[in-house]
């Protein structure tokens, strides 16, 4: 029998569910970005990293912040579609042909969300108005949002 998350006719994930499910993974980023930031604490004698202080070290943990975040929504999407607040909620993020997404695609999905909410969350709002459902970072990344049966 195959797997009913990967039905390309699954109904898109409403609003409320993939806000749900983006403040659940909030939590939880933000406390590894609070440990991968106090890894930098011991080089600048406990101070926050400034540009003032140190220009290469802030670099460094811009560079660190990046990468904690995409490879956070990468491994999970790319293993099973879902982060841990997804699962909670019954949302999965897929290509449109079903599949899961690649690498590529978290990275063009995350960048594509900076746009979805840098107009006071008009990408976000956009997919109340959109046939399929999708908001631009969807749109964008050629992914979908859908929710998952009960099982």
């Amino acid at each position: 029998m195959a797997d009913p998350a990967s039905d390309p006719e699954l109904k898109p994930a409403g609003l409320l569910r993939r806000l749900a499910a983006m403040i659940y993974d909030g939590l939880l980023l933000f406390a590894l970005l609070l440990i991968a930031t106090a890894c930098f604490l011991p080089f600048t004698g406990g101070e926050a990293v400034t540009w003032a202080r140190s220009p290469a070290l802030t670099i460094l943990h811009r560079v660190v912040i990046i990468a904690v975040v995409y490879g956070f929504y990468g491994v999970f999407w790319t293993r099973r579609g879902q982060t841990l607040g997804m699962a909670s909620w019954r949302i999965r993020v897929q290509r449109l042909d079903g599949s899961l997404p690649g690498w590529g695609d978290t990275g063009r999905r995350l960048a594509a969300a900076v746009l979805s909410w840098l107009p006071a969350g008009l990408g976000w709002i956009w997919m109340l108005f959109d046939r399929e459902h999708r908001t631009w970072h969807d749109v964008l990344s050629h992914t979908r949002v859908v929710a998952l049966p009960k099982r």
